[in-house]
């Protein structure tokens, strides 16, 4: 009896053998699509075919098998036999490899499934010092999750969920109409759920979840601003029957400061002085986010002048949440202040300084562009649009 040839696995999925990992999942996807035995019921060939397209995709998508297959051929495959399904875990690997594709939406009877948990949202306020330099915070919050009394299953213990009758478990009804067209429909006696409960568990009621409080300490990074989220992964509500949970989103909102003000990974700060330290020229400290820090004003200062802090400012946040070492300046604006009230005596000296300057040069002369914001000016020394 002759043995049957396996054919060659690119020629299964109808691609050349130097295809992308993408190129071989569309093409495996089309067949899968295709030959899948929930849309083939009692067909055999179409079942072989799944099989076939299903075996040949688990080697060609995976780097290390694909090559050993490309050395070797079938005969790299199987010290004892090959198993298409190996890497699904057991149960039913047309279910499993199907879903992780299209979806359980896309294959009859995926009702029954447990489902996905909902994402949560927590918004967290934190200070201006606690978003530069990060910090760490323990919230509290409610959540969803599995009945401890029966276990998630929604039935009192000692007793157990049984199949819907109606729908034999499928969580739908399918109902031919015209043309033998088939119409499908959620199961009104389960819900959709395709099972029923005898008796509901007094706990959760029949739900398989309860709402429960939750602590968690979350920490924040250096760098973080107003706005950003930080994804806790299965932090959220408890999904349906047994299913993952959700995420917990925090979504983050900082104080504003006394007198910084953030621009990115810069920060901003309005310096007042007086006429006297404007045009004389004045040592002093100024505020940082790490202390204060000396200051040299040059003689002949302007209000607006910008003098930058070389890394003075925020520690850079990358898009993946890990702060470098690399951090921002601080910008200084400076912004003379002219006094509204004078004593007789600095009258006095005000009026024999004005004139020295009657008919000097630039007496008179408007300058630069009036009605610009602190935000804007600093970008204009910066070179900014």
């Amino acid at each position: 009896m002759a043995t049957q040839t396996k054919r060659d696995y690119y020629e299964v999925l109808g691609i050349a053998k130097g295809a992308s990992a993408d190129e071989i999942k569309k093409a495996y996807r089309k067949l899968a699509m295709q030959h899948h035995p929930d849309r083939n019921p009692g067909d055999a060939e179409a079942e072989n075919k799944f099989k076939e397209a299903t075996e040949a995709y688990e080697v060609l998508s995976n780097d290390q098998k694909r090559q050993m297959y490309d050395q070797f051929g079938h005969a790299g495959m199987n010290g004892g036999g090959f198993d298409p399904f190996a890497g699904f875990g057991g149960g039913d690997p047309f279910s499993t490899i199907f879903d992780a594709f299209f979806g359980q939406s896309a294959r009859g009877g995926g009702r029954t499934a447990a489902r996905q948990g909902a994402d949560l949202r927590y918004d967290l306020t934190i200070t201006f010092e606690e978003a530069i330099f990060g910090t760490e915070k323990e919230i509290e919050y409610r959540h969803l999750e599995n009945c401890g009394t029966c276990g998630g299953n929604g039935a009192e213990p000692g007793t157990e969920p049984t199949r819907c009758p109606k729908c034999q478990g499928s969580g739908e009804m399918r109902v031919r109409a015209f043309l033998n067209m088939v119409t499908v429909t959620t199961c009104d006696q389960c819900n959709g759920r395709g099972v029923i409960i005898p008796l509901p568990c007094k706990e959760c009621r029949g739900e398989g979840r309860v709402r429960e409080s939750m602590k968690r300490t979350l920490t924040i990074p250096a760098g973080v601003d107003e706005g950003m989220r930080i994804r806790v992964s299965g932090a959220g509500d408890g999904g349906p029957r047994n299913g993952i949970p959700g995420d917990l989103y925090v979504s983050l909102h900082v104080k504003p400061h006394e007198f910084f003000v953030r621009d990115g990974d810069q920060i901003i700060l309005e310096l007042p002085i007086n006429v006297a330290q404007a045009a004389l020229g004045a040592e002093i400290k100024v505020p940082t986010i790490d202390g204060e820090e000396p200051l040299t004003l040059q003689p002949g200062t302007q209000d607006g002048t910008t003098i930058t802090l070389r890394g003075k400012g925020v520690k850079h946040l990358d898009s993946s949440g890990r702060t470098s070492g690399r951090r921002g300046d601080q910008l200084v604006v400076v912004k003379v202040r002219v006094p509204n009230k004078l004593s007789d005596e600095q009258r006095e000296l005000f009026e024999r300084l004005a004139r020295t300057f009657e008919g000097g040069a630039g007496a008179g002369k408007p300058e630069g562009k009036p009605g610009k914001g602190l935000l804007d000016r600093v970008k204009d020394v910066l070179g900014g649009e």
